[in-house]
């Protein structure tokens, strides 16, 4: 596991001792802030938004021993790469704000336990 930039106070253990459900509604809520930070057309925020949600997804991905879990988080990681890559093109804010929304009913629809 690499060093957390952002996260610098949270290891592995301590991300552990949130449940499975917690854990994606972290992870979603740094979607939620990146759709915020397109409206406010700040790019350099959105892409922070987007690299602490890849700190707390690798947690989660490291911790996750049901296979098929594993792979929808590795997939659901690699098209947030996907979306950090696009998000770098100003002229894209409305695409942006659409697939970032359309990440984030993916990310909760990984846990049943959570209903919104």
């Amino acid at each position: 596991m690499y060093k957390l930039k952002f996260h610098k106070n949270l290891d592995i253990k301590k991300w552990n001792k949130f449940s499975d459900s917690q854990q994606i509604l972290m992870i979603a809520n740094e979607l939620n802030r990146a759709k915020n930070w397109f409206l406010r057309n700040d790019l350099e925020e959105v892409n922070n938004c987007y690299e602490r949600a890849f700190e707390l997804l690798d947690l989660t991905i490291n911790l996750t021993t049901r296979k098929n879990l594993l792979k929808e988080l590795l997939r659901f990681r690699e098209m947030l790469a996907v979306q950090y890559l696009s998000s770098k093109n100003p002229e894209d804010i409305q695409k942006n704000i659409i697939l970032n929304q359309k990440l984030f009913n993916v990310l909760i629809l990984l846990n049943k336990d959570i209903a919104i």
